[in-house]
């Protein structure tokens, strides 16, 4: 096999109803809960998940249905992630610090190549989710192109 990447000749189907992922750092959890305050009518019309701390304080705060999972340190990052492989999430919004150094920054950075390698919109700050949440892609069924895995996987063992 010559071709270590795997071709982008999938077609992977975005409903209109997302399911969006929403993590922050510590440092910026209260700019999550503002951007998210502006957003909270288009929050609310799409299926959320948020690790730790950032569901809670959604939940509870803003009154969103968000599922939670670990704390990103603890492994939520990881569990985003694994969604991210099997097709279960459609838009990252990941609030990082470029300030603070994380204990997890592996788990953030494997988090992020995963986010490219299978094509999924990411927003590292307010503006860029603003600009995500802002399009009239969110609300509509979107086709993208992703790697086809069985085709690269089926290569490999050849």
């Amino acid at each position: 096999m010559t071709d270590a990447r795997p071709p982008r000749q999938a077609v992977r189907t975005l409903q209109p109803r997302k399911r969006i992922a929403l993590i922050a750092h510590d440092g910026k959890k209260t700019e999550m809960l503002e951007w998210a305050t502006r957003w909270q009518e288009t929050l609310s019309q799409h299926t959320l998940i948020g690790t730790g701390t950032t569901s809670s304080k959604l939940k509870s705060a803003l009154g969103l249905e968000v599922e939670g999972l670990m704390s990103g340190p603890l492994g939520g990052d990881q569990q985003i992630g694994a969604r991210i492989a099997e097709q279960q999430l459609d838009v990252l919004i990941f609030f990082w610090d470029p300030f603070a150094p994380q204990p997890h920054d592996p788990d953030v950075k494997a988090l992020l190549r995963l986010a490219a390698l299978w094509n999924v919109p990411v927003a590292c700050n307010a503006a860029s989710a603003d600009f995500l949440l802002s399009s009239p892609y969110l609300s509509e069924r979107y086709d993208m192109s992703i790697p086809d895995a069985e085709a690269w996987a089926q290569a490999r063992t050849v």
